[in-house]
């Protein structure tokens, strides 16, 4: 018998010739709606039952992907807002004394039904909001559990959060979420106000109330006592009644800087808390001893995850001018391979903007860089007959004082300057009214430390973007708000401690 031993060869070159940004063609793969039931109407939930809205007005809201109406909503005003406070009212004093053990197994209960009806949450999530469905899918549904389960943890050891001192509950929570991430904001204020023992009025936004919703029959389903967690769907006035409110003894509060600011002035003088988390202006500084290729994905995923519609994206990037030419090849090139358009289609990295208003203020400022003599780049956008699409969209030789670099976009627009000392990068990166967020490439961890100190941002992120944990703070600086939501801090949100 002869044996034939292999011999060590260079393997063949491949033939399919890749190269660093080459476009691949995919078929649609589109997540399929099977698992989802949505009703033709949907009312507020209050005291435990479903509730017609006093004024009878239901409103459509409607998938910006499509610009066909998804299902009717009630429409809420202040009967309905005084309804649900009072039931809130009514619940506190027995949901306060309720052990804290006892009130972590009610969340422990939430955050299995998110996990059981994942599926169903993020289809409806990307259906009702336009953000693609494996963003839906893998970050938000994933994250809203998450949280449930952190601050079902907390809910029996809250002394324990703060050395020992005497804690108490505030009341009722009145807690108005934004557009941007309905089912997550939702987690993010209700978890840790539960776990506290307080009871809660929840506003969703008008645009993308449909998780807040399925998040109450979740919370009906799990028992929790009648009153405890109130929805009332609506508009600006309903979010504005339930402020002005008496019985509301903290508001919590994540949206635009314009509301957060009138929100304060509204609650000035009363003695109510308040937690505001607002807009933000993000910067990425890239050094010249970054490793390029990762900084290049770690700039797509900060202004383009969500299609920019995140507070904290990053939608300022600061280069070190050495690098400049090289790096915007390279990002260029990769946003070329990013596919725009059906938010339920597994291969889609940038889904629908969230509304048409939403879209023409992404358009208009676009317009004003354009004519303050920024240089754009847009990537190819295939045509569509309905819906609210945007390109990705990079701008250079953009000026620190131009509108690109100060106001919040909202959107899938980078905007493009250079530095060339770290000095200069943190004063280029502080010149914003605002001061949520921040991420630095470099190859020193020490220079991430050292910035990270000299940034004025409330979040900072080394080498990486837009990384969450629910045990982790979150919150600003000026124009960004105030408060931390998440992790130990954000319990103190929604307490008394002696």
């Amino acid at each position: 018998m002869s044996i034939k031993l292999a011999t060590s060869q260079p393997p063949a070159p491949s033939r399919r010739e890749l190269r660093f940004g080459a476009a691949w063609p995919y078929s649609p793969a589109k997540e399929g709606t099977g698992p989802v039931r949505l009703r033709e109407r949907y009312e507020h939930f209050i005291g435990g039952e479903r509730r017609a809205p006093e004024g009878g007005v239901y409103y459509a809201t409607v998938s910006p992907a499509t610009e066909e109406p998804l299902a009717e909503v009630a429409r809420g005003d202040e009967a309905d807002v005084e309804r649900a406070v009072h039931a809130a009212r009514q619940a506190f004093e027995p949901w306060s004394r309720l052990p804290g053990l006892e009130r972590g197994k009610y969340l422990f209960r939430i955050a299995r039904a998110i996990q059981e009806r994942a599926r169903e949450l993020a289809i409806v999530e990307s259906m009702d909001g336009g953000k693609p469905i494996k963003e839906s899918r893998d970050f938000d549904v994933p994250q809203a559990a998450q949280t449930f389960f952190y601050y079902a943890g907390w809910a029996d050891k809250l002394t324990h959060a703060f050395h020992g001192r005497p804690v108490r509950p505030l009341g009722v929570a009145g807690q108005i979420i934004p557009w941007n991430f309905p089912l997550l904001m939702a987690a993010w204020k209700l978890a840790p106000a539960l776990a506290c023992g307080n009871t809660v009025v929840l506003k969703p936004a008008e645009t993308t109330p449909l998780t807040a919703l399925l998040l109450s029959e979740i919370i009906e389903a799990a028992e929790l006592p009648p009153g405890v967690v109130n929805v009332v769907t609506g508009f600006g006035d309903a979010g504005a009644a339930l402020v002005r409110h008496p019985g509301v003894d903290k508001v919590a509060f994540t949206g635009s800087t314009a509301v957060g600011k009138q929100i304060q002035k509204a609650l000035a003088g009363t003695r109510r808390r308040l937690t505001l988390e607002l807009g933000g202006k993000g910067a990425h500084l890239v050094f010249q001893d970054a490793p390029l290729d990762q900084a290049v994905e770690g700039v797509i995923q900060g202004i383009f995850f969500n299609q920019g519609h995140v507070c904290c994206a990053g939608s300022r990037l600061l280069v070190e001018e050495s690098i400049a030419d090289a790096l915007l090849v390279k990002l260029k090139a990769r946003i070329q391979t990013l596919n725009v358009g059906d938010p339920l289609d597994k291969n889609t990295d940038i889904g629908a903007i969230n509304s048409k208003e939403q879209l023409e203020r992404i358009q208009a400022l676009v317009a004003a860089g354009e004519a303050e003599g920024a240089e754009r780049y847009s990537a190819p956008l295939p045509v569509k007959e309905r819906g609210y699409f945007f390109p990705p969209t990079v701008f250079t030789r953009v000026a620190q004082s131009s509108r690109l670099a100060q106001e919040e976009i909202f959107g899938p627009v980078l905007s493009v300057l250079t530095f060339r000392t770290e000095s200069e990068a943190v004063e280029k990166a502080n010149n914003t009214f605002y001061g949520l967020s921040a991420g630095i490439w470099t190859n020193k961890s020490a220079r991430v430390f050292d910035l990270a100190g000299k940034l004025e941002a409330g979040v900072v992120w080394g080498n990486t973007y837009n990384q969450f944990d629910p045990s982790s703070p979150f919150g600003g600086y000026k124009e960004s708000g105030f408060g931390r939501e998440g992790g130990r801090q954000g319990l103190a949100s929604y307490l008394h401690v002696g």
